[in-house]
């Protein structure tokens, strides 16, 4: 199926202030499709909806008529130390939000929006010298019990089609790449851990495709929003060393990553080996733009920068 060329004629997004949500919104509205920003605080636009600032339920009119409903929200998981009550946090501000929606769409019947929700390869865990496409089993790790609720919650929508967005970490200056950056900026990036850990990797303009391909093609249930070429923490880390000209040699051990993250936290977003592979994106035509992370590292980290952090380099 080739990629839809015309845009629902309305979304509504919930979580539209993040990185995903803004760049989503930005290319919905470019290509004239009306959206509907759900906003945690007093609604001042047209287009906005308040909701979440008191007990009230979402009313489903809200909903009613949109082509698809997307749900994005959820806490940072790279604010660190995963406290208890953090890992609360961590669950509460996606389950809350998507059972808001669910109950939503349950209202609306047999004429219920798609829901297009968010999850993450998180559900899969640690899976070493394993292929994970959407049938693979749910890891045992925390973030792998959150994801499952998360989508749990998103199944309970009623008739409406509900696709599952497992993502991976999206390569982008305010993603995955915010604290890479900064250390190799300063000369002191390596390896993590072993560094040969597969890791999945996307994006943000093929992820921001994929989710309009999804909501375009009538895609249902888990969908892994990862690029199609395996790549290792060093293929990530090595290639933004290269596009910065700086050096990849300083080696962090896994004992140090999870002195200071936390065995958790460090295990669950850099030590983690999950080759995640976007099978039913595949099957249904989806073509990446940046189908290597080399790609993906060049997209995010532009020339100017590239060139601003040689010329340091030189000055040190």
């Amino acid at each position: 199926m080739a990629e839809a060329s015309a845009g629902p004629r309305r979304v509504v997004v919930a979580g539209a202030s993040g990185l995903i949500g803004r760049a989503l919104v930005a290319s919905l509205r470019a290509d004239g499709v009306a959206v509907t920003r759900l906003v945690r605080r007093p609604a001042q636009r047209p287009d906005e909806v308040a909701w979440l600032t008191d007990s009230r339920p979402l009313d489903p009119d809200v909903l009613a008529g949109a082509e698809a409903v997307v749900g994005l929200n959820g806490a940072s998981i790279a604010r660190m130390p995963w406290t208890a009550r953090y890992r609360s946090t961590l669950l509460w501000s996606r389950i809350a939000p998507t059972r808001t929606l669910a109950t939503a769409l349950r209202a609306l019947g047999d004429d219920a929006p798609a829901f297009v929700s968010a999850s993450a390869v998180g559900f899969y865990g640690s899976a070493p010298g394993r292929t994970l496409d959407e049938h693979a089993p749910s890891g045992d790790t925390f973030l792998a019990d959150v994801c499952g609720e998360w989508e749990k919650t998103a199944a309970s929508a009623g008739r409406a089609r509900v696709a599952l967005l497992r993502t991976a970490p999206v390569v982008h200056r305010e993603g995955v790449l915010k604290p890479l950056m900064l250390l190799t900026r300063l000369g002191v990036a390596g390896p993590l851990g072993r560094g040969v850990q597969a890791m999945p990797w996307i994006s943000l303009s093929d992820e921001v495709r994929a989710i309009r391909h999804v909501i375009d093609g009538d895609i249902d249930g888990p969908v892994n929003l990862a690029g199609p070429t395996r790549a290792t923490a060093n293929d990530l880390g090595f290639a933004l060393a290269v596009r910065m000209n700086r050096p990849y040699l300083v080696r962090t051990p896994s004992w140090a990553l999870r002195a200071v993250l936390g065995r958790d936290a460090a295990d669950a977003l850099l030590l983690a080996d999950a080759h995640v592979v976007p099978a039913v994106l595949a099957a249904s035509g989806f073509r990446f733009r940046h189908p290597t992370v080399e790609d993906a590292v060049a997209d995010a980290v532009p020339d100017q920068d590239a060139e601003r952090s040689a010329a340091s380099s030189r000055s040190d």
